[in-house]
């Protein structure tokens, strides 16, 4: 019965996920809206995440957004080891209607499952909302565009809606852990000493 129930879940998750690859190729039903829904894909990347980084890093004096830099570093960099192990992992093909004109891709994003750019946004969302003080109508944006990062996966054909849907769960929960180790210029004054 389990795996009947399994088998019939894959196979609306591709049947709904090729559906809804609306972007997924020129001549897709919202093809003419691809290369908006490629912008939304660069954004939710992590080279640029990463980049973004280390260059708040450097342009920044030891204040308060600087520390918080430094340790939002690691939070990335958690992402990309555990998206990477579990793609390895499981290795499931990307959707067949996906076009491969991704940006920057590596190894193991020849495979599908998880979205990482879907960990990425709810990490990101999570920290953002978590450790910056932003007027509400802000926190709805921040929270909008990890929607719509992860929608664009879907819409774009690069992910099926399960890896989506795993890719925001794993998120969350890389915050979690991320958020109970987390370092504090109070709790490890040699390591920010020696940034």
């Amino acid at each position: 019965f389990v795996g009947i129930a399994l088998s019939s879940l894959l196979a609306v998750d591709l049947w709904a996920s090729k559906r809804l690859g609306v972007c997924a190729g020129e001549g897709s039903a919202w093809g003419s809206a691809r290369p908006l829904m490629k912008v939304i894909e660069v954004s939710g990347h992590g080279i640029p995440w990463l980049l973004g980084t280390f260059y708040g890093l450097c342009q920044t004096d030891g204040s308060a957004f600087s520390n918080l830099l430094f340790l939002s570093l690691p939070a990335l960099l958690l992402d990309l080891v555990m998206v990477a192990l579990v793609k390895g992992l499981v290795k499931r093909p990307r959707p067949t209607h996906n076009k491969m004109d991704m940006f920057v891709t590596i190894s193991v994003d020849k495979y599908s499952f998880p979205s990482g750019h879907a960990t990425r946004a709810a990490l990101v969302c999570r920290f953002v909302l978590r450790h910056l003080v932003l007027a509400v109508p802000l926190r709805v944006l921040v929270v909008l565009w990890a929607l719509v990062v992860s929608i664009s996966r879907v819409m774009l054909g690069r992910h099926n809606m399960t890896d989506v849907l795993f890719g925001l769960l794993l998120g969350y929960a890389l915050y979690g852990v991320v958020e109970h180790c987390w370092l504090s210029p109070a709790t490890a004054p040699a390591l920010f000493a020696l940034w």
